[in-house]
């Protein structure tokens, strides 16, 4: 399992998810942020705008995903986020831990002898026939 983090600009993130709607993914989280790389010294190009001249508004995509598909994810974000212009952005691959689903910690999952009960969405109505 790896750990893909993608930080790009704000106005590209909608492009890079749809762009990883199908794929092969365990887990994918979506924040903003703000920071700067190399462009830094191009701050003030940003200057007018409502944001800190220190940092720029950006976007962080957190994608766990398995070990062989690292390849293919990475290639989707940069399909989708680059422009070809400083600031596109960076993505890290890091080697990622075990992790466990919180349904599966609760107290029930203690007792292995008990049947689970069915998991449902409440949210969603039954189908009628």
């Amino acid at each position: 399992m790896k750990q893909v983090i993608a930080v790009i600009k704000p106005f590209l993130a909608e492009k890079v998810l749809e762009n990883l709607k199908r794929a092969p993914l365990e887990s994918l989280s979506v924040r903003e942020v703000k920071g700067y790389g190399r462009q830094k010294s191009y701050l003030e190009e940003y200057s007018r705008t409502e944001y800190s001249a220190a940092f720029l508004p950006k976007v962080e995509i957190t994608i766990w995903v398995d070990d062989s598909r690292v390849e293919e994810i990475v290639r989707r974000v940069v399909e989708a986020a680059r422009t070809g212009r400083m600031g596109d952005g960076k993505i890290f691959v890091l080697p990622g831990q075990s992790y466990e689903t919180v349904i599966d910690l609760g107290p029930e999952a203690d007792e292995p002898d008990q049947e689970k009960p069915a998991r449902r969405n409440p949210a969603r109505k039954p189908k009628t026939k």
